[in-house]
């Protein structure tokens, strides 16, 4: 018997990206595309019809904006929702205020007639889609293509059997996350203290999305947020966040952390990678740093995490109670490659006694 496919309620009131969508959601095997809808008013009448699993929603359309429809969704019957806009500067606030209000993930709308981006983004949307099948939610108040193949770090940064220096006092934190990640990030970074070690991040997100979300984050936290530019320095107090669709190094010169953007092909069905940071952090940092995994779905991380343990850093998960998708953190322990699993609330706390 055949595994039950996730089925898709699309709303958006361009024909092109409905249709653009729905063949790429189709094109997966564990995909259906249950209806798509034009604006929310039609899609609260195929709601009422058939419940689907997941909904990909259009944030600006006519008779109901997609935040407000968003809203009612999350406040009177959750279901997953994928937010997909096309994340202009303009919009990223908007998109901001729907993590905010309840939707799982949010990608780019396909640019089409770009060939290599919509292949891209094939498996983008689609994985953003089957994460949300996953998630647990909660009421808020108020024809098969040929994929890519799932690429390792060594796209990227080949593995290396040399040692990262000796221990010393100067300790840097890399962390990981995906869906459910930038509430993740946020009660994380709202709780570090102003001396705080130097902090890199990875949060699987669109281009053009990192700069507010971290923008945000730098209002909400003690320390400063920014997201980062090639060649900057690692420094207590500040936590950087690779920017969308780069891939984010952790380097090291002297006694000096820094990092580095690349471009590069997609690591583990993504760009940024966590692996990609978590090797380099293995290679540069060793004893010296310490690793976080956070919620989100699939695998990214979890054999960066396990190189980063034998470079003989600390390394810590975040539980499932607290994960909105018990992926990345649960790969990375069956790889035996996790020292200890704590609730949110408690990384903190732990990541600041390690960078002592």
């Amino acid at each position: 018997m055949s595994e039950k496919k996730i089925r898709v309620l699309i709303v958006d009131d361009s024909a092109v990206v409905r249709q653009a969508l729905t063949e790429i959601l189709a094109s997966d095997p564990g995909i259906e595309v249950m209806a798509t809808a034009a604006d929310p008013y039609i899609a609260a009448e195929r709601i009422r019809n058939e419940i689907p699993d997941v909904i990909t929603l259009d944030v600006e359309m006519p008779r109901m904006d997609g935040i407000t429809f968003l809203q009612k969704i999350m406040s009177q019957h959750p279901i997953p929702v994928v937010m997909c806009s096309s994340l202009t500067e303009e919009r990223s606030e908007t998109a901001l205020k729907a993590l905010e209000f309840g939707a799982v993930e949010i990608i780019q709308k396909p640019r089409l007639g770009i060939k290599q981006f919509l292949e891209d983004s094939r498996v983008i949307i689609c994985d953003a889609v089957k994460a949300a099948s996953l998630a647990r939610v909660r009421p808020v108040r108020s024809s098969m293509r040929k994929v890519a193949p799932k690429l390792t770090a060594d796209a990227v940064l080949a593995k290396t059997t040399s040692k990262a220096m000796i221990r010393t006092t100067e300790k840097v934190v890399v962390v990981g996350a995906s869906t459910g990640g930038t509430e993740a990030l946020r009660v994380f970074l709202e709780a570090m203290p102003l001396d705080s070690p130097g902090i890199v991040i990875v949060q699987h997100m669109p281009e053009h999305f990192t700069r507010s979300f971290a923008a945000r984050l730098d209002t909400l936290c003690r320390i400063s947020v920014k997201e980062a530019e090639n060649n900057d320095t690692v420094i207590p107090g500040r936590a950087l966040i690779a920017p969308g669709n780069r891939h984010m190094l952790l380097k090291r010169s002297g006694a000096r952390y820094y990092v580095e953007l690349k471009d590069g092909p997609l690591v583990s069905r993504h760009r940024p990678s966590v692996d990609v940071l978590f090797r380099s952090a293995a290679r540069y940092a060793g004893k010296n740093a310490v690793g976080v995994i956070m919620t989100g779905m699939g695998d990214d991380g979890a054999k960066g995490m396990l190189e980063m343990k034998e470079a003989g850093a600390a390394t810590i998960a975040q539980d499932e109670a607290t994960c909105v998708v018990f992926g990345m953190p649960k790969e990375a322990i069956k790889l035996g490659a996790v020292d200890r699993i704590l609730p949110l609330e408690g990384i903190t706390p732990a990541v600041v006694r390690d960078a002592v």
